[in-house]
């Protein structure tokens, strides 16, 4: 696995616990909102309970919250939950009527009612901290991780400063060549480190939805680490891949104008791992437009963001971003974006010797009995006669349509000409 560099502190990213209000860097009208919400959804809750949903310790922070609510006569304790044992967590709290009308007020200013946010300049700091330049990728480490790949040698070579690099890569050949595989291959190389993530972010008031669980894959932990602050999750390094789907409105905060907060773009949930911008060129908007939105950040390691209200704010940018791509670069990209794109990486069409190889690796696994004269007569007639180039997708493929044929003929699937011959005209199309 990848080696990860010691940080000068000589110790990982550990958000410690707040012991107070004023350690979690949210005043105490924000957090007394969030109680209030949770509350109105729950109708009550021991005070653990209400610390639980809140991500934060009882002792020091949520105590403190539930006395200025109990004072301002907007909750008030209800029983100890049938729990014995002096202990104000166990208490259940209940809003009051003024308390239901103040928390159908904040609910108006905004619908979340989870974990605690993060300040923005906390989460910016965390990014920096966790960043992929302490991460170092060696030749063995990717042998390991392309081990089910034919590379050449070449391409091999330049995989690895790429990764090192932690910035940029561009990706480009004809389909069918293992674009999209070297890529997920880095990502999960990349994701044996761990890092942590708030499940939220607060800026000016607004909050910031960062964790989801599409995107972000928990670290499954026997119990919970003691000392870290419970509104951070611990991820593997994030792989995050968009397609032809991609649009410029979610490079930016989508806010949900029923739940009145924001959703982080796919590039802020990225951040610490790898963005896979796949099939670079076919998204809806104009390649050029998509280029411009990247430039700053791939110069500057730095993004800005737009609330609804105008105002920018500034997140890292400390992501390997990869684009990949079938076209020709000239016909997407100007000579002032590929110089800030930090590697280039064509992903030619392997020549005879690695087709053979990638052919004999399908059919072992797919439990065809391999035939070295059958590879011959099928790059003789399929590919040499009809001016074709081999793709490395194509052994896969042409497989899968041999056992497909075999299976409706009821005979066993063999690299027969007959079966090669069927195969071929059912899948090869001259355009």
């Amino acid at each position: 696995m990848p080696q990860q560099r010691e940080k000068q502190s000589g110790k990982p990213f550990l958000p410690p616990v707040p012991r107070s209000v004023k350690d979690t860097g949210l005043n105490l009208g924000f957090l007394s909102d969030l109680a209030l919400k949770i509350l109105y959804f729950e109708s009550y809750l021991a005070g653990r309970e209400l610390a639980e949903r809140m991500a934060l310790p009882f002792a020091g922070v949520v105590d403190q919250v539930l006395e200025f609510l109990k004072r301002e006569r907007l909750c008030e304790v209800r029983g100890a939950g049938g729990i014995t044992g002096f202990s104000e967590s166990t208490y259940e709290y209940v809003l009051t009527a003024r308390g239901r009308e103040m928390a159908r007020d904040a609910l108006e200013r905004s619908q979340y009612a989870g974990p605690a946010p993060v300040p923005l300049e906390r989460y910016n700091e965390s990014v920096v901290e966790q960043g992929l330049k302490d991460i170092t990728v060696h030749p063995r480490h990717l042998r390991q991780a392309l081990a089910h790949l034919v590379l050449s040698d070449r391409t091999f070579d330049q995989i690895g400063p790429a990764v090192n690099s932690g910035r940029s890569i561009f990706l480009f050949g004809n389909p069918g060549n293992g674009k999209t595989s070297i890529a997920e291959a880095i990502g999960s190389l990349l994701m044996e480190g761990d890092i942590y993530i708030p499940y939220a972010v607060e800026v000016e008031g607004q909050v910031i939805k960062v964790f989801d669980n599409v995107n972000h894959l928990r670290v499954e932990e026997s119990k919970p680490r003691r000392g870290v602050d419970p509104r951070w999750v611990l991820i593997h390094r994030p792989f995050i891949v968009v397609g032809g789907e991609l649009t410029l409105a979610g490079l930016d905060l989508v806010y949900d104008t029923n739940n009145k907060y924001y959703e982080a773009p796919f590039q802020m949930k990225a951040n610490g791992g790898i963005f896979l911008i796949d099939d670079f060129g076919r998204q809806q908007v104009r390649p050029r437009d998509l280029l411009n939105r990247w430039i700053v950040p791939l110069e500057k390691r730095i993004d800005f963001l737009t609330l609804h209200t105008g105002k920018k704010i500034e997140i890292p940018f400390e992501v390997l971003i990869v684009f990949s791509t079938n076209l020709a670069p000239k016909d997407l990209v100007d000579e002032a974006f590929l110089r800030r794109i930090r590697h280039k990486i064509e992903v030619k069409d392997p020549d005879w010797d690695s087709f053979r190889e990638i052919f004999r690796r399908v059919c072992k696994a797919k439990g065809v009995p391999w035939d070295d004269r059958a590879l011959a007569y099928l790059i003789q007639e399929h590919y040499i006669k009809a001016r074709r180039s081999p793709r490395a997708s194509h052994a896969r493929d042409l497989i899968d349509q041999i056992i497909d044929i075999a299976r409706y003929l009821n005979v066993p699937p063999t690299l027969s000409k007959e079966l090669i011959d069927r195969a071929a005209e059912s899948y090869f199309v001259e355009l």
